[in-house]
């Protein structure tokens, strides 16, 4: 079966009297435009996402009919979960995590970041409230913005600076 575009999302959605059937994605499988992949129960896909970037998410639902819908589920990896104190811990992190250029997610008050050993004896050494946990990584931090307009990591910046000089 080829999938060439989302037709929504589970969260935003009336199933009637469908059934699910999910295919899992790894976290960094979700942005790839071509992919295969098999339903839970056993349904072959093809994924072409060739005009757009398909940023899947947990829930996006990618076929229907009248009796199933084909959605997506992300499967839970191995991370570091950062429970940062202050503005000032959460700067910090993140600069520690980008200089090893991994990527970043934000969950309620958690940063997280897929598990990497060197990155958590590091963040442990340094005192940072931190764990080792299976998570699904969802909600990736945007790490480009158009210039001239203030992004979280300038607000969270600045406030950490004005949190060092108070």
């Amino acid at each position: 079966m080829l999938i060439t575009q989302k037709k929504g999302n589970l969260a935003s959605f009336n199933l009637g009297e469908r059934t699910i059937d999910f295919i899992l994605l790894k976290w960094y499988e979700s942005r790839k435009r071509i992919l295969v992949r098999t339903t839970f129960s056993g349904a072959a896909i093809t994924m072409k996402f060739l005009n757009e970037n398909p940023e899947l998410t947990e829930g996006d639902i990618l076929y229907l009919d009248e009796k199933r819908v084909i959605a997506v589920t992300i499967e839970p990896c191995d991370c570091i979960v950062i429970l940062p104190k202050n503005n000032y811990e959460i700067a910090a992190a993140c600069y520690e995590i980008g200089n090893k250029h991994l990527p970043l997610f934000f969950e309620n008050d958690y940063l997280m970041v897929p598990f990497d050993k060197p990155l958590f004896g590091l963040l442990q050494v340094q005192g940072y409230n931190i764990t080792q946990e299976q998570r699904q990584l969802l909600n990736p931090l945007k790490t480009t913005v158009a210039p001239h307009n203030i992004s979280i990591s300038e607000a969270v910046f600045s406030s950490a600076a004005k949190s060092q000089t108070v």
